[in-house]
């Protein structure tokens, strides 16, 4: 029998890649999303199992998971982009903490869920130069990352409360299909199927651990088949830098063609980090789990779709 998955922002960039994942792994995928940055046709499954909820009501989530009874929530649904959520600060409290207590104690007051997946953020982190293991203290610098480092303590102080085994995901860096906020790869993809060959972008020098959502899917779906007990952090990285001036190279070798870079000193972040590096090993070492896709390999794929 397929076990009953809900997974709020399932129409979202990363979240709808899990969707379609764990779909073809035969579960019973549910989807909650408010389709504020989500959209529907992004959510792979029937309208009769997309729940188009905003985290932030409270009842509305209650009822909502007590009506799907899943085994398996994960949470994925947030503000997740940076210079949003530093301009709109309330709101991103508001979704990002105070939705993620209705999804939580909707969980278990259902009684039928049995494991919690709660999505956090490298951003969690401070400044620092080298790969950061899940040990290496927290420090955010900004909005977002604080959030998300609340959003951690609920989920262990959860897990403590009711005893329903949880993992919280730091998510890297993702790129991939759907992206629904304008991070460097669609910003990238967009201008250059726009026929652009001079780049517009902000800062160049600054490194990111980037990961396919394909492989963050995998490494959700893993994490969800190790036996759990309590809370767990976990970084979801793929252990590798790039600059922005090595991913327009990847997207130059991709179209067979020279790219140029202007910098738009309206793009440009003021507080920056250099660096931001996952250390897997613990991911790999309790799963097994290993990344596939290169940079090279998730571009080409960018490169064949319309914006």
């Amino acid at each position: 029998m397929a076990e009953r998955v809900l997974i709020t922002g399932g129409a979202g960039f990363i979240g709808s890649t899990l969707c379609a994942h764990l779909a073809a792994k035969g579960q019973e995928v549910w989807v909650m999303d408010d389709l504020s940055f989500g959209r529907r046709e992004l959510a792979p499954v029937p309208d009769t199992r997309f729940l188009r909820v905003d985290i932030r009501k409270r009842e509305e989530v209650s009822a909502a998971i007590r009506r799907v009874a899943p085994e398996t929530v994960l949470h994925l649904a947030a503000i997740h982009f940076i210079p949003y959520c530093n301009q709109h600060p309330v709101e991103a409290a508001d979704i990002n903490i105070n939705g993620t207590i209705h999804v939580l104690d909707a969980a278990h007051a259902a009684g039928s869920v049995q494991q919690v997946f709660v999505a956090s953020t490298a951003a969690v982190y401070p400044i620092a130069d080298g790969a950061m293991a899940e040990t290496h203290p927290t420090g955010p610098m900004d909005i977002y990352g604080t959030t998300k480092l609340a959003t951690e303590r609920i989920a262990s102080e959860f897990c403590l409360r009711t005893r329903i085994p949880t993992i919280v995901g730091r998510f890297f860096n993702a790129f991939g299909p759907n992206e629904t906020n304008p991070h460097l790869f669609p910003e990238i993809q967009k201008q250059v199927l726009a026929g652009a060959r001079t780049l517009k972008l902000g800062n160049l020098d600054p490194k990111r651990d980037f990961i396919h959502t394909s492989d963050m899917a995998e490494a959700m779906d893993a994490l969800l088949r190790v036996n759990i007990e309590g809370c767990e952090v976990f970084n979801i990285g793929r252990g590798i830098e790039y600059s922005v001036r090595e991913i327009v190279e990847a997207f130059a070798r991709q179209l067979g063609e020279e790219l140029t870079i202007d910098v738009d000193p309206a793009r440009v972040r003021a507080v920056e980090r250099m660096h931001l590096l996952a250390d897997v090993t613990k991911l790999k070492r309790r799963t097994g789990w290993t990344p596939k896709w290169g940079i090279d390999e998730g571009v080409a794929t960018l490169l064949k779709e319309t914006v």
